[in-house]
Order: C-alpha cells, then sequence, then structure tokens
C-alpha cells in the first residue's frame, strides 16, 4: 500500500494526478505541469514536501556528531538559526544523501532527508550515533509545506501566527526560527524566495488551505524538478549518489577541509581523490535542436564520428538530469563528462539522432532571471 501525507484528501480535491514517488503517492500535477512551473516564477507556488523525512538530532554532543558524519562543517552554523546545506558521505567518498541541517538552537538540529534515502539514513546516521552522546529521532507525525516564488514572502506572513510571522519575516536566506514542532526556514529548492515550513501533521490542511485562499498556486513533483534543474539544483540518485562524490557533481563547495583536523566521514577518500585528479565533472547543456532532453541519454564532443550511435554505451559523455525548461522555453540538462572537456559546443542523443547543444553553465535561472545565453 502507498503511503499518503497528511495532504492526501486536498490533493485529490484538487483533480491532482497522483503517481508513487518512493513508496507515496504524490501529486505530479494538478493541472498544466508548466502553469504551476511559471505560477512560482512569477507569483508564489505551494508544495507538499511531507514524504521527506524531519530528523531532530539532540544531545551534549549533537555539534561534534554532525561535525562528523557531515562533509560541510555545522562549525559554520555555530550561531543559532542559521542553516547549512550538505552532503553525507560513506566512507568512499560517495553521497550517501544530500541535505540542509538547521540549528534550531542551542544543542538542537533539524535535518530534512530526502524520501527515498529515508531508512538507508537513519540507519547510516544512528549507526555512526553509537559514539556520541546524541539523540537521533525521526519525526514522522510533522509535516512539510514548501511556500516559493517571489509573492511567498506576504502569503505567508498572512498563514502563520502572530509572533511566529514577526520573527519569519525577518528571516535572511538560510536561516531558521522555531516555535515548537513548528519551524520555518528560508530555504527551498525552486531557485527562487520562499519559506519551507516544518508544522504538525494535524495542522496542515488549515494552513495548505489558507495558502491556496490567499492565492498561492498548487504545484507538483513535476514543475519541482524542472524548476530545480532551471535553478541549477542536484537532484539525488541522478545528479550524484554512492558512487560519485560531491567533487564530480559541481557540490566540492559544499566539503569544508578546514579546519583539517576535522575527520569526517569519506574525508580520506576525498583527499585521496584531489590528489589523483577527478575524472569526471558536470556541467550544463543547452540543446540548440529539436527533442526533448532526456536523462541517461549519451553527449559526445561535436563532430565526434568515433561515436556513430547516440544510444552507444562508449559515448564519453550523459545526461544526469534533462527536460524541457518553461522559463528559457528551451531543453536543457545537466551531464556529466571527462573532467579534460573544453568543448563549448557538443552533441546530444535526441530520439536516435545526434543534436546540437551548448556547453553553459548549470545555474540557468534564478529568482525569475535567465543566467545564460540563449543564442
Amino acid at each position: 500500500m502507498p503511503k499518503h501525507t497528511p495532504l492526501h484528501d486536498e490533493h485529490v480535491s484538487l483533480g491532482a494526478k497522483l503517481v508513487d514517488f518512493a513508496g507515496w503517492e504524490m501529486p505530479i500535477n494538478y493541472s498544466s505541469q508548466i502553469g504551476e512551473h511559471n505560477a512560482v516564477r512569477e507569483h508564489a507556488g505551494i508544495f507538499d514536501v511531507s514524504h521527506m523525512t524531519v530528523v531532530d538530532i539532540r544531545g551534549a554532543q549533537s555539534r561534534d556528531f554532525l561535525r562528523r558524519v557531515l562533509a560541510n562543517d555545522v562549525a559554520k552554523i555555530d550561531a543559532d538559526g542559521k542553516a547549512l546545506y550538505t552532503c553525507m558521505l560513506n566512507a568512499h567518498g560517495g553521497v550517501v544523501d544530500d541535505l540542509i541541517v538547521y540549528h534550531v538552537a542551542g544543542n538542537w538540529y533539524r535535518a530534512v532527508v530526502n524520501a527515498a534515502t529515508t531508512d538507508k539514513d537513519l540507519a547510516w546516521l544512528h549507526s555512526q550515533a553509537r559514539d556520541f552522546d546524541v539523540n537521533v529521532e525521526r519525526r514522522d507525525e510533522l509535516a512539510i509545506v514548501a511556500a516559493q516564488g517571489p509573492a511567498a514572502r506576504e502569503l505567508v506572513r498572512e498563514h502563520l501566527g502572530a509572533a511566529l510571522a514577526e520573527r519569519a519575516m525577518a528571516l535572511k536566506p538560510f536561516e531558521v526560527v522555531a516555535d515548537g514542532d513548528w519551524s520555518v526556514g528560508r530555504t527551498g529548492y525552486t531557485g527562487e524566495d520562499g519559506f519551507e515550513i516544518v508544522l504538525p501533521g494535524n495542522m496542515a490542511v488549515g494552513f495548505w488551505r489558507g495558502m491556496i485562499r490567499s492565492g498561492a498556486t498548487p504545484v507538483g513533483l513535476g514543475a519541482r524538478d524542472t524548476l530545480r534543474l532551471e535553478a541549477g539544483l542536484n537532484l539525488y540518485g541522478q545528479d550524484m549518489d554512492e558512487d560519485h562524490s560531491p567533487l564530480v557533481a559541481n557540490l566540492g563547495w559544499t566539503v569544508a577541509f578546514e579546519p583539517e583536523e576535522r575527520a569526517f566521514v569519506g574525508r580520506n577518500a576525498l583527499e585521496m581523490a584531489r590528489q589523483r585528479g577527478i575524472e569526471t565533472k558536470l556541467v550544463g547543456v543547452l540543446l540548440e535542436g529539436r527533442g526533448i532532453l532526456r536523462t541517461g541519454a549519451s553527449v559526445r564532443a561535436a563532430g565526434d564520428d568515433a561515436v556513430a550511435e547516440p544510444s552507444a554505451d562508449d559515448a564519453p559523455g550523459e545526461l544526469t538530469s534533462g527536460s524541457y525548461a518553461p522559463t528559457l522555453e528551451r531543453s536543457i540538462g545537466f551531464a556529466r563528462v571527462p573532467v579534460d572537456w573544453d568543448y563549448a559546443r557538443v552533441e546530444v542523443g535526441v530520439r536516435g539522432k545526434w543534436q546540437p547543444a551548448r556547453v553553459v553553465a548549470t545555474t540557468f535561472v534564478r529568482k525569475g532571471k535567465i543566467k545564460v545565453a540563449l543564442d
């Protein structure tokens, strides 16, 4: 049986198309996926992301524990109310998961982990916690709602309690405030301003309905994916995974190698990789030919006749993510290619044919502004 979030009946009543996602029945879209995407870029969208899991980390050694298990350094967020994006690595330097950790207050940290990796993440965290005075608690009774877009700030203000709303409106990006089980972080996965709100599951319906009455558009997982891709944000399981380190996934900036004495899990493997030199890198791709870029498509240098077939296993590059980008009205993707590639133009396999494409930065859109040249 599929799992349901506290907002499942709301999705049904709104006529959402529901799909299986990591064992959860979730909305892929409610009406037009492109319309939902554009609503976030132009006004405000609201997402049910309660399939993701809230994990509270508390205890006298919670800071020391997180400095051990996370590649980024939570010492950067020693001040209460700060947040940090990071990867959690295995001993080989592969990515167990990527997540945001919030320093709520004192010895209390809150993390949100991906739905498809929750059980694996919790098992890993518990195994690492044995040597620390720390409690790792899975909070399945909580819901998570994301409000994103240029108007999200004003809409969220209307539906938080007065005291929490005042504090939330003062947040800067990657800051958080909390009131009991509620936490409001100025974070997101769309490239737009907004908030990710953790709240008791039995209060989620009221908050959701209120936001929609105020003008927020309900948005499904389909538009969430195109929004994050345009924003240059990686997707776990495609752009990085346990077989690929942050160093080959454009996430080297999330690894804190200083101070040298911090012995985080995976550090030795990453140090060795840096000394050897990495073999691949992640680049942005903008399709110039016809068609839609799809995950897994082959990539070759323009005119490389040595790779004749677009489906060839020996193609030097591969799309890790690809889709039509409504803001650009073009097809875009991320490609894993050899690190020594410096080609400006490549070709991508689309429906059995090589189509021309350009290599660009992986950030295509931020805060509604197109960041790459389209011509």
